[in-house]
């Protein structure tokens, strides 16, 4: 009879309504379970409270004076070392940086005990983002000699760029220091020019008698 719904026909409409919902229900997840793939919107990220600068260094010179697999006993004496460029703990000019001249400053030292035989001079940076950076290596000076600024005051060992000669402070972020270390030996060594840090320090085992340093800083504006 026309006009009057059957049974059948609705339990069909009820069918197909619950498709749809159905349908919808899984278009809708689809589209969010997509959204974030799709880059429109962007997971949420957490962030550590501190991140610590890794050029946030210690600028006070304070480190321990002299290694002591490099002395002869306890009692080593104090080498006094100075600049006319710059005091102890104060900025290094930059005329003797990467930024302008490069060359070395002039340095003294003084309070050097009877029987040295020479002195040896090792300046690092040891705030260096991989490591310590060897500056300067220089070894057979004569204890009775200044050394006079751009200067080449005894025999030059490798630097950290692997060249045989002075190379001034050029951090590349933050304040770093350089350290300035002079070592009076017994004795004088005998190695080639251009050798290594680390072979200049097994030929001046056994023959520190003093040590002294003077500790600059450079920071890049």
């Amino acid at each position: 009879m026309s006009g009057v719904n059957s049974p059948g026909t609705h339990l069909l409409k009820n069918i197909v309504s619950i498709q749809s919902s159905i349908g919808i229900t899984a278009v809708i997840i689809l589209f969010l379970f997509m959204l974030p793939m799709s880059g429109c919107v962007e997971p949420a990220v957490e962030e550590p409270d501190d991140v610590p600068d890794p050029y946030d260094v210690n600028i006070t010179p304070d480190e321990p004076s002299v290694p002591q697999e490099l002395i002869n006993d306890a009692h080593v004496a104090e080498l006094k070392v100075t600049s006319s460029a710059f005091e102890n703990g104060s900025t290094i000019p930059e005329l003797y940086t990467c930024d302008s001249e490069n060359i070395n400053p002039a340095l003294e030292v003084s309070d050097i005990p009877d029987g040295v035989g020479s002195l040896l001079l090792i300046m690092d940076d040891p705030d260096a983002p991989m490591g310590t950076f060897t500056h300067w290596v220089v070894w057979n000076i004569r204890p009775d000699e200044q050394i006079d600024e751009d200067s080449v005051p005894g025999v030059e060992g490798a630097n950290g760029a692997g060249k045989a000669s002075y190379t001034g402070p050029c951090p590349p972020s933050g304040t770093h220091r350089y350290f300035f270390k002079f070592y009076a030996l017994d004795t004088e060594i005998d190695i080639e020019s251009g050798s290594e840090r680390s072979l200049v320090e097994d030929a001046m085992d056994g023959h520190v008698v003093a040590y002294g340093e003077l500790v600059g800083l450079y920071s890049r504006s």
